[in-house]
Order: C-alpha cells, then sequence, then structure tokens
C-alpha cells in the first residue's frame, strides 16, 4: 500500500466530447517514438466499441476470488488502428484530400453513433479514459519482470523501462488495457498521471485543459479536498468496471441527467430516460450507481428548493484552482526527508534509463 492515492474523479454529466484532453495528452506525451497510435488518453461514444476495439471483452484483472484471469493483447492493426496522415501538402495543388493509407480503425472512429431511434429515444454519452493507477494493478501482478511498480509517495502505477523486456503481459492483464507497446522500443508504456507537473503542484495536462471542467484531481486522504468527498463522503464518484478487481483510482461521477424519450407525436414521455439502469449498472456496479444516481437527484432537488447544496457546488465547479488540491509541499517534504534536492524527483526508478535512450524524454525540465 502506498502513503498517499493520488486519484482523479470525471463528472460526465459535464463531457462534451470535445478531446481537448486526448490532444492535450497527446501532444505533450505520445507524439513520436513508436508512440503514434497510443492515446494514454482518450475519450469514447459509449455505447460503442471504444479504443482498443471492445476492450470490455478482451479480459484481464481478477476474478471474485483474486486470481488473475486471462487476457488478450490487441493487435496493433485491427484493435487499435494503424495512425494515417492525409496529403494536406497538396492541396495548394488543387489535389483532393486524401489519407497516405486506407483506415481500417482508429480512436473515436463510432464517434457520435450511439444506439436507439432518434429523435425518440436515441442515446450516447461520453467516457474519458486514463489509466485508473488501480490500488490492485492487474498489469502489476502480471509482469514477470517486476517492471511496474506503485510509487510509495501517491500510488501512481509506472514501468521502470529499464527493467522491462517487453512481454506484454501487463497489457493482457490490464482489464481497462490502458498499457501500449511500443515497437520501436520494445517496451511498454503508459499514462504516468503527469507526474513531472504533479510534484510541482500542477494538474495533469487532460485536466489543466478541460474546457468542461468535469476533472477534479486530488489525493483521497485530503478530507478538505473534492476528490474525498465525491468519492468518500457523498460516495457519487465510483470506478469503472469494479467486477474487473483491480480497485481503480479514477472515479466517475455517472451520467444521470437525460433528455425524457418521445412519444409517436413527438412529445416527451413524462419521467422517462434514455439512458438504460442496466447499461450503468455493468458499467459501475448495481449498488454504488444507484445510490450515486440518488444521491445526486436528492442534492439536485434540495438545491431547488432550498438553494442550499455543498455536493452541487462541488459538481459545478466555480473556483477553477479549488478542483486540484495536490500539496506540491507533500513531495517537497518528501525530497527532503530522503535527503535529496526539493526540487527534483521524488523517485528516480523511472528516471535512470540506462539502457533506453527514451528515458531522457521524461526528466523533468524536457
Amino acid at each position: 500500500m502506498s502513503k498517499r492515492q493520488l486519484a482523479m474523479v470525471m463528472d460526465l454529466n459535464k463531457c462534451i466530447g470535445c478531446q481537448t484532453c486526448t490532444v492535450a495528452c497527446k501532444t505533450q506525451w505520445t507524439n513520436r517514438n513508436g508512440r503514434d497510435y497510443m492515446y494514454w488518453n482518450n475519450v469514447e461514444t459509449f455505447p460503442g466499441t471504444g479504443y482498443p476495439k471492445n476492450w470490455q471483452d478482451m479480459g484481464g484483472g481478477f476474478d471474485a476470488s483474486g486470481n488473475l484471469q486471462a487476457g488478450k493483447i490487441p493487435n496493433i492493426e485491427s484493435d487499435y488502428g494503424v495512425p494515417w496522415d492525409y496529403n494536406m501538402g497538396e492541396m495548394a495543388d488543387g489535389k483532393d484530400l486524401v489519407p497516405h493509407q486506407e483506415p481500417t480503425w482508429g480512436p473515436n472512429w463510432d464517434e457520435d453513433v450511439g444506439t436507439g431511434n432518434f429523435p425518440s429515444d436515441n442515446w450516447f454519452f461520453y467516457l474519458p479514459r486514463i489509466c485508473n493507477h488501480c490500488t490492485n494493478p492487474g498489469c502489476l501482478s502480471s509482469c514477470p519482470r517486476d517492471a511496474i511498480f506503485k510509487r510509495d509517495q501517491d500510488g501512481v502505477v509506472l514501468v521502470d523501462l529499464d527493467r522491462c523486456q517487453g512481454y506484454r503481459y501487463c497489457i493482457a492483464g490490464c482489464p481497462y488495457k490502458k498499457i501500449f507497446f511500443n515497437p520501436k522500443l520494445s517496451k511498454s508504456e503508459k499514462c504516468i498521471m503527469c507526474f513531472p507537473r504533479i510534484e510541482k503542484g500542477l494538474p495533469t495536462a487532460c485536466a489543466q485543459q478541460c474546457v468542461g471542467r468535469i476533472r477534479f484531481v486530488g489525493f483521497l486522504d485530503d478530507t478538505e479536498g473534492q476528490v474525498h468527498k465525491l468519492v468518500n463522503e457523498y460516495k457519487v464518484a465510483i470506478g469503472l468496471r469494479p467486477d474487473y478487481g483491480t480497485q481503480p483510482n479514477v472515479y466517475y461521477v455517472p451520467p444521470v441527467f437525460t433528455p425524457n424519450k418521445f412519444d409517436a407525436n413527438g412529445a416527451p414521455i413524462a419521467d422517462s430516460q434514455r439512458i438504460p439502469d442496466e447499461e450503468m449498472e455493468k458499467l459501475f456496479g448495481k449498488d454504488e450507481f444507484h445510490h450515486a444516481k440518488n444521491t445526486i437527484l436528492k442534492e439536485l432537488k434540495k438545491r431547488k428548493e432550498t438553494g442550499e447544496s455543498e455536493l452541487m457546488d462541488l459538481l459545478i465547479a466555480f473556483q477553477h484552482k479549488d478542483m486540484f488540491r495536490l500539496d506540491n509541499n507533500y513531495y517537497q517534504q518528501v525530497a527532503k526527508d530522503q535527503g535529496k534536492n526539493p526540487l527534483a524527483p521524488v523517485d528516480d526508478r523511472y528516471l535512470k534509463g540506462k539502457f533506453t535512450k527514451s528515458a531522457s524524454f521524461y526528466k523533468v525540465g524536457h
């Protein structure tokens, strides 16, 4: 167990699917060196096949007895899709815009498709996904090289690139399929929770750039922080697919505000809802989802009647700065306790890179 656990909460009622978070992560971390197809952060349309394709059916995680379950390693071409580009430079000569190669699959391939009959009962919502930095990571338990570790200081899950030999058991073991294989380095790589930013008191790139202010970042033991209150006090932020047994530390406020369905005459059907409860129960757990939904609706009613609701104030996120309680002095104190420069990283296992040329990319100040 780590001394503290850094966590993120995403409010799905506010996500507009703009992909700003995806671009922020892509440009900062995964824009070269075999990372072309990697999206450490992606925003899927649910229901949909997701990224990689049908990741929820690829196994991994743990069974009810705590045993590792077999998992599939996604195929780069068929499940992720080979990245493609367009002939932008030739358009000035009057040529048609065409891809350099025929696309087969890619992130957001089925964006905004959803399900149902438009306009009577169709529905979808956006589901942003990053590594969950689980308390019981399937990737860590699967790795025979002990190359994956949880940082003692904050529970962030990282890959020791020196120890990693590219066996890819971690990818099979992760039920969320948020670890990627770098074919140029023969190493596994994943979301690092922007720890060089976190240690300086800055939020992750995806959270900082989020247009809808859906992301809260903080420590679970910070009783005055929004993350603690949403997860542990009100219990309206819940983990994705708790049946996987990994105890994820990225939490979601499930979508509970939906328009009514329409009848044959185009009139709204009172008290109807478009998103089936069964789908939410599968994603977030039956008891957990209904508790979150009922609490949110109860607090919304309270707000309308009295004008007061701490939960509604938290979810509205009036102050951007209040969404990120990172306590960078904590990391500075950790460094001092270790006899290190307080401006240096608190953990150097990820930065040594004796045998990995790309490791220098992650050094603070790059």
